[in-house]
């Protein structure tokens, strides 16, 4: 007798299940694959129960993440697949390509060759991104933003691979598919796109003490760059440098940006993501093809070997910054990105970075989110750009040759001669050879490991507050004001009241004041017993409650790096000047006011109430950029307004340049009118102030500019636009500090 298929003999014990329920119990084929995870425990997916989902196996709580680990790799790897094609994370980017060129040897600490030779110029690719939003989402989102760099040098590539923030909010890999799953959109309604400010995201942050201090550089300015050209880069991690000698050191990486660190206002950031949503990838592409070319310089913070325990916090700590006043950054070299991909698909979406491409000179720490992040990019890049070939696209090719015994697969390329893929072979003398370390074979660093097998977290992880103060404290108040308000914006899309309860808890172990702000904003009082997480980053033989035992003392109130507010303001390079005018305009004024901003490097555009051409009061016909139809001051860093009668009632008549001035204000910028233009402030809701300015002064500590003389007014307008925005215009919060 023929046997059954055993799927049909599936469905038909189903069926017969089914059948023999009553009719309102009865369960669809695809209901009965529907899993509820509430009041069950925590498995495999193959069954195994799982005892700890918070560590990954190491050898001793600060050694190196073991590859035996089977439950870091299957909820890693399933990760690292659930979408396709588009990236997990960083998938909204941009690219350019540049030149790494080296200012002083650094052989002292490395033997890597780019970091050698300061004849040599290094080619470099770099993509920057936002982390949790689609290809689709806006460049403005509230994120973090991805800044990585690939170094085509002589011994391979290295890659580079960090944020513009210096810290991450876990300590361990196998929390990275959690935290990407809580601040993705929430899976019932896929809601909300690349937005933090939901329910599931504050949850996990709650609960997870060690993200306090990554929450305060998210919630600060930081999380809304002006552009990727006035950010700063981290390499986040602590790698290590090895010299010819062999002798290793630690390092922290940093790109400093030439231009400075600089950021637009949330509402300013909302806005633009509706009027141009290309915000960051149009302003890269045209300053590359404008040829003013973005620069960075590669900074180092080198920390001994034998100085690894020196300053009470944990160098392999991901959640951690060395601030600059205990290791100073040298500035060792410049990145410059001179020229566009052409093709963006080729190029910016098929590139392939990874933590695991390194060079001699170059090597990893014990660090668990660095040892969890080197199984994870070569296996994303598996299913994301079709199999073990990526690196064989134009873009992720290595400069030099490529020789190994790895053969076939999806999209192969290389048509490798001869009868040998294996080694050893007498066929062809052994080919290719190995190579020794003093020829330049890459040899990873001898470090010793001698510990037990372990699922833990080291003590030295447990601080979780002290950086968090550490930042809080160093921002000026504006830059207070802003992370406040953020918070309470965030919080307050959070519709679980227990979830913004527990996160004041949170926030009171960082500051008192900060926690008591967000209350009031928030309508809600700060716990006077918070809700500690249980979870297995706290030490099993403390008291859960009792932080402060674990918090460094540090005589280190407050860092001047970690504010924006001395970053380099003493230039107007690339800024966008919108000039408001339209028929009858004062030609002289334009033409001296737009020739300065010209010449200091900024980029004019004349706004009018229709496109074509503008005729000055000496009959000049000038094109125009742009209407108040498609123009908005969210798009521009400054405002200017000539004079010149008919212009200055054409504009006073059009309602969407009164707004354009409003708003320019509301966001603290730059904004300059010819004294005969004035009467324009009149209908503004700023007018008082600028009623204030006399003839030949310029309130320039306010960025309000009146001027009868052309010359000078450009003179002030160019020390205004530089200092980038005037905070202090900001209404005062009325709350309780």
């Amino acid at each position: 007798m023929k046997k059954a298929h055993p799927k049909a003999a599936t469905e038909a014990a189903f069926d017969k299940k089914q059948a023999e329920q009553p009719e309102n119990e009865k369960t669809s084929q695809l209901e009965s694959h529907v899993a509820d995870s509430s009041e069950e425990v925590m498995t495999t997916n193959h069954g195994v129960k799982i005892n700890d989902d918070q560590n990954s196996l190491k050898s001793g709580d600060r050694g190196a993440t073991l590859l035996e680990d089977f439950i870091l790799r299957e909820k890693i790897t399933h990760f690292d697949h659930e979408r396709i094609p588009e990236r997990i994370v960083h998938a909204r980017g941009s690219g350019a390509h540049g030149v790494f060129k080296l200012y002083e040897s650094q052989s002292k600490f490395t033997k890597a060759h780019f970091l050698n030779d300061v004849a040599a110029e290094t080619p470099v690719f770099v993509r920057f991104s936002t982390v949790a939003g689609s290809r689709g989402s806006t460049d403005l989102a509230r994120d973090v933003r991805g800044f990585a760099v690939k170094f085509y040098t002589q011994e391979g590539n290295f890659d580079l691979v960090g944020n513009n923030m210096p810290v991450f909010f876990i300590q361990d890999a196998i929390k990275f598919p959690d935290l990407v799953h809580a601040v993705k959109p929430e899976p019932d309604n896929e809601i909300p796109q690349a937005a933090s400010a939901h329910d599931t995201f504050w949850d996990f942050i709650s609960l997870m003490p060690e993200s306090a201090h990554m929450i305060m550089w998210l919630m600060s300015d930081r999380a809304v760059p002006r552009s990727y050209r006035m950010m700063e880069g981290f390499g986040v991690h602590t790698f290590r440098l090895i010299n010819k000698a062999g002798e290793a050191c630690f390092v922290k990486f940093h790109w400093k940006p030439l231009l400075g660190v600089h950021s637009v206002a949330w509402d300013e950031a909302q806005n633009i993501s509706g009027k141009d949503p290309d915000f960051h990838r149009r302003d890269l592409w045209d300053a590359i093809e404008s040829g003013a070319f973005p620069e960075w310089e590669l900074g180092l913070q080198i920390i001994p070997e034998e100085d690894e325990f020196k300053y009470g916090f944990d160098l392999l700590d991901p959640t951690k910054l060395i601030p600059e006043e205990l290791v100073p950054v040298e500035r060792v070299g410049k990145m410059t990105l001179n020229r566009n991909p052409e093709n963006f698909f080729a190029e910016t979406e098929q590139v392939a970075f990874h933590v695991g491409h390194i060079v001699p000179g170059i090597d990893f720490t014990n660090d668990p989110l660095m040892q969890g992040r080197l199984f994870s990019y070569t296996d994303t890049q598996l299913i994301r750009l079709g199999g073990p070939n990526f690196h064989e696209i134009p873009i992720n090719r290595p400069v030099i040759p490529v020789h190994n015994n790895q053969r076939d697969g999806y999209m192969r390329q290389t048509i490798n001669r001869g009868k040998t893929s294996y080694g050893p072979n007498s066929l062809l003398n052994n080919d290719p050879q190995q190579v020794k370390e003093s020829d330049g074979g890459f040899t990873s660093y001898t470090e010793r490991i001698d510990a037990k097998k372990v699922r833990a977290r080291s003590k030295s992880f447990f601080d979780h507050f002290s950086q968090a103060k550490l930042f809080f404290n160093s921002q000026t108040k504006p830059e207070k004001d802003h992370l406040i308000n953020a918070l309470c914006f965030e919080l307050g899309k959070v519709k679980t009241v227990a979830i913004r309860e527990r996160m004041l808890g949170v926030l009171a172990r960082i500051d008192q004041s900060l926690a008591s702000q967000v209350a009031f904003g928030l309508g809600l009082t700060v716990p006077k017993e918070p809700e500690y997480p249980m979870n297995k980053s706290i030490p099993a033989d403390g008291d859960p409650a009792d932080f402060e035992s674990l918090e460094v003392k540090t005589s280190l109130k407050s860092s001047a790096a970690l504010s924006m507010a001395d970053t380099v303001k003493d230039n107007i390079k690339t800024r966008k000047i919108a000039i408001l005018a339209s028929n009858g305009v004062d030609g002289k004024s334009l033409a001296a006011v737009r020739a300065t901003l010209e010449a200091e490097g900024a980029i004019t555009e004349i706004i009018a109430p229709r496109l074509g051409e503008i005729t000055t009061d000496t009959k000049l016909k000038i094109p125009v950029d742009q209407s108040f139809l498609t123009a908005a001051s969210v798009l521009f860093d400054a405002v200017y307004v000539p004079g010149g009668d008919h212009s200055v009632a054409e504009i006073m008549a059009e309602p969407n340049a009164l707004h354009f001035l409003n708003e320019a204000y509301k966001h603290c910028k730059a904004i300059a009118a010819d004294k005969s233009a004035q009467e324009i402030f009149d209908f503004t809701y700023f007018s008082k102030k600028v009623s204030k300015i006399t003839d030949d002064e310029a309130a320039v500590n306010e960025g309000l500019i009146v001027n009868s003389d052309p010359t000078k007014l450009a003179a002030q307008f160019v020390k205004a636009i530089a200092q980038h925005r005037f905070w202090a215009r900001e209404p005062e919060r009325k709350v309780p500090a």
